[in-house]
């Protein structure tokens, strides 16, 4: 049976863009939501949500997140995970290596969090003043951040809630001990299992690249990538499709008759499972998406936050969105040049204008 580049597309937007359920649910069947603290007009992980669960409103996760079973942390990337995930990849033993006095800084500091239960990172600057450091991209920030940052990294620490953004810090319990080969390797297996499920289908280039980002969450386990690799390419569904290699998971099919992509319109933030590959992109729409927040203005060709436009299972362009006045503000740009002139596009385009109005409690 012939899987063509059209039965892929709709399988990937069909499997991805689910029936709306409830939060856990929805974190649970993506396995990681990927966060950015980037508001336009919202962060990425409320846009990403707001898809796929039923009457979602922007900062639900941050508001629900103390009373849930997630954790933030690092994966493919950093965000949001359910705490089973999250425990595949603990102990961690991160690649920078720690002076005996970090350590010692650390360990008082862990002392200090227990007594409180949980603190603010300007707590812990101001009993201990550490100071001031360089940060990783060239600016200055206080030291004690950068220590409970690190701190939450090597599993001593988790989020326990954010304040104003920030993330409040409490102890961690886990075992310590690292875990033998055969788990490890059953751990990574787990973890690109994830990974595959949430982005899948993927090119074999893209499932190597995926792979390398894991390296972010599990340090320990860098010489095991290899072998890992090998072994999902050898369980995970597969086809050659116009001279790419394409993988899946094995108990799907992106022939079957059920990835029926809806006809609504949906705006995509540029983290979306949909989009967020940028060589599956092209070659399932033909053009090249680029996320311009961090491009100079002057050289920007879609916008600085520009969302992905999808129509049925075709992305056909771009939106940028902002609030002024407590309006929602809107620009269109179409890979043609021009929007769609079917009325159903122009019905359904103002639906979702509408759901996003819904989603940053912009109702009249």
């Amino acid at each position: 049976m012939t899987v063509t580049l059209d039965h892929l597309r709709r399988y990937a937007v069909a499997r991805s863009l689910f029936k709306p359920t409830t939060l856990m649910r929805a974190i649970g069947r993506l396995g990681f939501v990927q966060a950015d603290p980037i508001r336009a007009p919202a962060r990425a992980q409320d846009l990403t949500l707001r898809h796929r669960v039923a009457g979602y409103r922007a900062g639900e996760l941050e508001q629900r997140y103390p009373r849930l079973a997630l954790e933030e942390d690092f994966f493919v990337n950093y965000g949001f995970l359910p705490r089973e995930h999250h425990a595949l990849m603990h102990p961690r033993e991160a690649r920078v290596v720690w002076t005996p006095t970090r350590w010692k800084q650390a360990h008082a500091v862990r002392d200090f969090i227990a007594e409180r239960g949980a603190v603010h990172p300007r707590e812990v600057d101001a009993h201990f003043a550490h100071g001031k450091t360089t940060n990783w991209f060239g600016g200055s920030s206080n030291a004690s951040t950068q220590l409970l940052d690190g701190m939450h990294y090597r599993g001593m620490l988790r989020v326990a809630r954010r304040d104003g953004g920030t993330r409040v810090y409490a102890l961690r319990d886990g075992d310590a001990t690292p875990v033998d080969a055969l788990v490890a390797n059953e751990r990574l297996d787990a973890l690109l299992d994830i990974i595959v499920r949430k982005y899948a289908p993927l090119p074999a280039a893209s499932l190597g690249q995926l792979l390398g980002h894991l390296r972010s969450g599990v340090p320990q386990w860098q010489g095991l990538r290899t072998a890992a690799l090998k072994r999902a390419r050898e369980r995970l569904g597969t086809a050659r499709v116009d001279g790419v290699d394409w993988y899946w998971p094995a108990d799907e099919s992106p022939r079957a008759a059920r990835w029926k992509p809806d006809d609504d319109v949906r705006l995509l933030t540029p983290f979306d499972p949909v989009v967020w590959d940028r060589r599956r992109f092209e070659l399932f729409w033909g053009w090249a998406y680029r996320f311009e927040a961090y491009t100079p203005a002057p050289k920007r060709k879609l916008g600085y936050y520009a969302l992905p436009l999808l129509w049925h299972d075709r992305v056909i362009g771009w939106a940028n969105l902002s609030v002024t006045g407590g309006e929602l503000q809107s620009q269109f740009g179409y890979v043609d040049g021009r929007a769609p002139r079917d009325a159903a596009f122009r019905s359904a385009c103002n639906a979702e204008l509408e759901r996003m109005r819904l989603f940053l409690g912009l109702e009249e």
